[in-house]
């Protein structure tokens, strides 16, 4: 009978290791993508835009999903973040993720960005009205300023609406903040532009 026990025992604290193992390294991965879009990300943004004449238009591109867009520095805590295309697991274990289907900064309607709050934006809880999110693209930096929050049920899909004419940058992520597993609510960040 002690036999039995000693090999449940010994198979449970295998279990329990390998478990531990496995989540450090999935965060060590994910911190490494994060490191490695940030760095594409940067590149990106870091190339001036390519202005002819002050009258042209803004062209403003398109991305496939996936792929590194640009940066979202958070001012308040000197923070560097990928944007990347889609908010898919794949996209938001790389970086902040830009919902399909909504629009950039200068298209004049509404911008989601969505991130895990227990990675990228785990001091997001600290955040206030007045301080301010930053996109940076290819084509320019954007100043949004926090300027009302909300929290609604992880499944709510209402605060995704057009916003055109009006320019504003939702920023969401799960709430609350410290909850271990899936989160039943979602916090969010509602931006104004700021001219820069």
């Amino acid at each position: 009978m002690k036999k039995v026990v000693y090999s449940i025992a010994l198979l449970l604290i295998i279990g329990g290791v390998s478990l531990t193992g496995y989540s450090i390294f999935q965060i060590w991965d994910s911190n490494q993508a994060q490191k490695e879009a940030l760095v594409q990300a940067e590149e990106i943004v870091s190339t001036p835009p390519v202005q002819e004449a002050v009258e042209k238009e803004i062209m403003i591109p398109t991305y496939e999903k996936g792929e590194t867009m640009g940066v979202l520095e958070v001012p308040k805590f000197g923070e560097k973040m990928p944007i990347i295309e889609g908010t898919d697991e794949e996209e938001l274990s790389k970086g902040v993720g830009h919902y399909l289907g909504t629009a950039l900064p200068t298209q004049n309607d509404q911008i989601v960005l969505s991130g895990h709050r227990d990675t990228l934006f785990k001091r997001f809880d600290e955040l206030e009205i007045g301080d301010t999110f930053v996109v940076k693209l290819e084509y320019g930096d954007f100043t949004y300023e926090i300027v009302d929050t909300k929290i609604v049920d992880a499944d709510d899909r209402t605060i995704i609406k057009s916003t055109s004419p009006n320019e504003e940058l939702i920023v969401t992520t799960c709430y609350p903040f410290g909850y271990l597993g899936d989160a039943p609510y979602r916090y969010i960040f509602y931006g104004k532009k700021v001219q820069n």
